[in-house]
C-alpha cells in the first residue's frame, strides 16, 4: 500500500491529495499544474497531536524497489517495500506499523516546528542489511545486485520528551517502557533543514513556453508543439534526447525505453557484434554489427521485476538499426516513469541476463565497467490485442495488466 500525501496549491492554498509516486501536481480548483522536485529524495511529516510540546522528528528510511542478485550462476530478483530506522537509540520503534498508510502525511516545510534528528546509521548499511538478508538464503557467491526502479524517501515520526520518557507525539503516549527520553536529546540535530523544502517548477516547455505534456507519475514531459522532451534535474529541466520509431498504422501505441551506448571494459564488447560472441547468443554476427555501438536497452516505465528483466534482454538482443523520427506520433504515448539513473543502474543485470553460459560471465561481473557514449529515450510501436501489447516489429509482448500495476511500484 502507498502512501497518501497532503499538500497545498501553491497558488490558490487548495488542499491536494497525492501519492507518494506523483511527480506532478494539478490544482483541480486553479487549474495551476506544477512539477515537484526536491532534493535527493522527498521528505514526509507524520502529523503530531502534541500542541505546545518541544517536537523532535526522528527519521525512518523508507525504500521500494526492485532487487536483483547475481550469484554462481543464478540471476534473481525480489520486490522489497521496508521502512527502517534511522536511529541506534533505545526505545525507537522498530517499524512505523500502519500509520504511514493510514494517516495523511505532510512533505516536509521550513515552517515545520520541532527540531529534526540527525541519521546516526548510515543509509547504506540500512539497505545493505535489507540485501545481505534474503541473499544469505542464496548460495555460492553473490557477484553483483543492483537496486531499479527504486523510490527513497524518509519519513518522520514526531516524538517529544517529559519524565525521561520518550513519547510518540502522534498517540501521546510513551513509546516504550524505559526509553531514554535524556539520551535522544543528546543526538546530533539537523542545522539546515531548509534545503529539503520541496521546490514546484512551472511545467512550461523551456525552448517554446507550451505546456508541457505528463501524467502524476512521468519522470519526463514533452513538448508536442518543439517536439521536446524535458527532465528535471536540479530544480530545473534539463532537454533529453529522444526517437520515435514509426508504426506500422494509426492504432500503434507507442512506449518509451532507454537506449544507452557504451564501451564496456573488464568484458571486451566495443561492438554490438562483441556482445553477440561475448554473451553466445545464436545469431551470426553481419558485418553491419561489428560498425554498430553496443547498447544496452531497458523499458523506461517501472514493471515488475522480472518482466522488467526480460524486456531488457530482449530489447538488447534483438536490436536492429530501425528508421527513427524526432517527431512524437499522434498516438498514445505510455508515460516515462523509470529515470535515466535507474537504466544505468540495469546495463550490468542486462548484459547478466543475456548470457547464455552464466558461469563463464557472472565472475567478471565486479570489474566490468561501462564508459557511456550517448543515451536517448526510444518509443517503440506496439499494438493493442486486448489482453496484450505486442511490439510491432520484434514480438515482445507485455500484459497490460502487469502494466497497470506497474504504476503503483
Amino acid at each position: 500500500m502507498g502512501l497518501t500525501v497532503e499538500q497545498e496549491c501553491p497558488q490558490c492554498g487548495a488542499p491536494i491529495e497525492l501519492d507518494e509516486t506523483d511527480n506532478i501536481m494539478l490544482c483541480p480548483y486553479c487549474g495551476v499544474k506544477n512539477f515537484l522536485f526536491a532534493p535527493h529524495f522527498y521528505r514526509f511529516l507524520l502529523p503530531h497531536k502534541a500542541p505546545g510540546k518541544e517536537i523532535f522528528y526522528t527519521p525512518y528510511l523508507r525504500f521500494k524497489g526492485n532487487i536483483y542478485f547475481c550469484n554462481d550462476s543464478n540471476l534473481t530478483c525480489r520486490y522489497l517495500d521496508i521502512t527502517r530506522p534511522g536511529l541506534s537509540h533505545k526505545g525507537i520503534p522498530i517499524s512505523l506499523g500502519v500509520r504511514p498508510q493510514a494517516m495523511k502525511l505532510r512533505f516536509f516545510s521550513p515552517d515545520a516546528n520541532g527540531s529534526f534528528l540527525r541519521f546516526s546509521i548510515d543509509p547504506k548499511e540500512i539497505l545493505s542489511k535489507a540485501v545481505i538478508r534474503p541473499s544469505h538464503l542464496m548460495t555460492g557467491r553473490l557477484f553483483h545486485h543492483a537496486y531499479i526502479g527504486e523510490a527513497l524517501s524518509v519519513v518522520y515520526l514526531p516524538v517529544f520528551v517529559e519524565n525521561c520518557k520518550i513519547f510518540d507525539a502522534v498517540l501521546n503516549r510513551p513509546l516504550a517502557e524505559g526509553s531514554d527520553g535524556a539520551g535522544i536529546l543528546e543526538h546530533p540535530i539537523e542545522k539546515n533543514p531548509r534545503r529539503w523544502r520541496i521546490m514546484f517548477m512551472a511545467t512550461l516547455c523551456p525552448v517554446c513556453g507550451w505546456n508541457l505534456d505528463g501524467e502524476r507519475d512521468s519522470v519526463v514531459l514533452t513538448c508536442k508543439n518543439c517536439n521536446s522532451a524535458w527532465e528535471a534535474y536540479e530544480a530545473k529541466f534539463s532537454q533529453v534526447e529522444f526517437a520515435v520509431m514509426p508504426g506500422d498504422g494509426s492504432e500503434s501505441a507507442y512506449l518509451p525505453f532507454w537506449k544507452i551506448s557504451v564501451k564496456v571494459t573488464g568484458i571486451e564488447i566495443n561492438s554490438f557484434s562483441d556482445f553477440i560472441r561475448v554473451t553466445n547468443q545464436p545469431r551470426i554476427p553481419g558485418k553491419e554489427m561489428e560498425n554498430q555501438d553496443m547498447s544496452f536497452w531497458c523499458p523506461a516505465f517501472k514493471i515488475r521485476p522480472k518482466i522488467f528483466l526480460n524486456l531488457s534482454r530482449q530489447s538488447t538482443v534483438s536490436q536492429n538499426e530501425f528508421k527513427t523520427v524526432n517527431t512524437f506520433p499522434n498516438n498514445s504515448i505510455y508515460p516515462v516513469t523509470l529515470p535515466k539513473k535507474e537504466a544505468l543502474q540495469s546495463m550490468k543485470i542486462t548484459l547478466a541476463a543475456s548470457a547464455l553460459n552464466k558461469r563463464d560471465i557472472f565472475p567478471l561481473l565486479p570489474e566490468v565497467r561501462f564508459k557511456i557514449k550517448s543515451s536517448m529515450l526510444v518509443y517503440l510501436p506496439f499494438k493493442d490485442t486486448g489482453h496484450e501489447m505486442v511490439h510491432e516489429f520484434t514480438g515482445m509482448s507485455i500484459n497490460k495488466n502487469i502494466m497497470k500495476f506497474g504504476r503503483f511500484l
